[in-house]
């Protein structure tokens, strides 16, 4: 029976929006909700921005976002995006010609604000250069950069100014004819933030990227971008997000997995189930997680793993988790495996045994989704 039928409460209908392409990743329709951050290197140092991307994507990130702001920047992007095993999107601001050489040096999306870009003869050749070489485009709208009359129309950044930039910027895309963009509308406050998405996503069927712009440093810029972009994923809407963190780029891809895991929308890595110990605990929960999180950080197939420290709701976690441990007496506890009691383990060997089997059951499952894909594969005739 499908999980749906089995607990209707837990389903997140998403909004139907039409699919288009950010180079070999789908954005918007039936398409997994992507995550992507962006690089914060001097993008002509080729070597370190190179670098960067690799960790982002070794942290699983879906697309990732490069600045191109002058033309040494666009030179050294064609080098970068040669070396990038995700697609890259451009991001530019004001110069149209930098939108038109990042399209020629492999960008897979443009992000612009079409109106930034100048007369309309110029938003025309940068169109016509996406079309040429197979870009999408960004719409950005920020509530920290409104256009001018409509700061003066409604008197401050608010959800309906957002709105209203976001709809004339799309019709300008529309009206030469190209329909492969996406719009963000994002804003450092919560409320507002959240406001503008509602009102665009029953506004336009375009897909939308999410994002609390500037949220802050690690701590509080998780938080604030948890509650904006989880009550709108939980409503359905969002089909692709970028957590905006003063930290390191890769913590971004690992917020955000970890907020669409929350909501059952994506399973990449380990789902650490735990408890915030007392003082039943048998074993030290805390620094166990803390190691185990570190140790597993790299495993990206979906599993779940449950830690708790007694066996008041370890069991009951344990029924539902692939793998789990629960704190018992005398310096041990016991291994569950598919929700069944299975065997003990010492606590001074817990964290590298079940590393162990975490390890070994994602060696398995990937082995068998690999086989999976080569039996699904169509087959060449010899």
């Amino acid at each position: 029976m499908a999980l749906e039928h089995v607990r209707p409460w837990r389903t997140i209908e998403r909004r139907k929006s039409r699919k288009i392409r950010v180079g070999t990743v789908e954005v918007g329709g039936d398409a997994p909700i992507s995550v992507q951050s962006m690089t914060n290197t001097p993008t002509p140092d080729v070597g370190a921005t190179i670098d960067q991307i690799r960790r982002l994507e070794e942290a699983g990130a879906d697309i990732v976002r490069v600045s191109c702001p002058d033309e040494e920047s666009t030179a050294a992007f064609k080098h970068i995006a040669k070396a990038a095993k995700v697609p890259l999107v451009a991001d530019i601001h004001f110069h149209y010609k930098r939108g038109i050489e990042s399209a020629k040096a492999g960008a897979a999306c443009l992000r612009i604000n079409p109106g930034n870009i100048g007369s309309a003869d110029r938003v025309r050749d940068v169109i016509q250069a996406a079309k040429d070489h197979g870009c999408s485009m960004r719409i950005g709208v920020n509530a920290g950069s409104l256009e001018q009359d409509l700061l003066e129309k409604y008197g401050e950044p608010c959800p309906e100014a957002m709105l209203e930039s976001a709809l004339d910027h799309a019709k300008i895309l529309q009206d030469n004819d190209f329909h492969e963009f996406k719009i963000s509308v994002k804003a450092s406050d919560v409320f507002l933030s959240v406001a503008a998405y509602q009102l665009l996503a029953d506004a336009i069927d375009c897909p939308l990227h999410l994002g609390i712009t500037e949220a802050g440093p690690l701590r509080t810029g998780t938080v604030k971008s948890a509650i904006g972009l989880g009550s709108l994923l939980w409503a359905g809407i969002g089909d692709t997000i970028r957590v905006s963190l003063a930290a390191e780029p890769e913590e971004e891809i690992k917020v955000g997995f970890d907020i669409l895991k929350s909501l059952g929308l994506r399973t990449r890595g380990v789902n650490i189930i735990a408890c915030p110990s007392c003082a039943r605990q048998g074993f030290d929960v805390i620094r166990t997680v803390e190691k185990l999180e570190k140790r597993l950080e790299t495993v990206s197939e979906p599993i779940s793993l449950s830690i708790i420290g007694c066996v008041v709701n370890g069991p009951g976690e344990a029924l539902f988790t692939d793998l789990g441990f629960t704190g018992g007496g005398k310096g041990a506890g016991k291994m569950y495996i598919a929700g069944k009691p299975d065997h003990n383990v010492n606590n001074d060997e817990m964290v590298e045994h079940i590393a162990m089997l975490v390890e070994k059951r994602a060696a398995e499952m990937k082995a068998a989704r690999e086989a999976a894909e080569v039996a699904a594969a169509p087959q060449v005739a010899e």
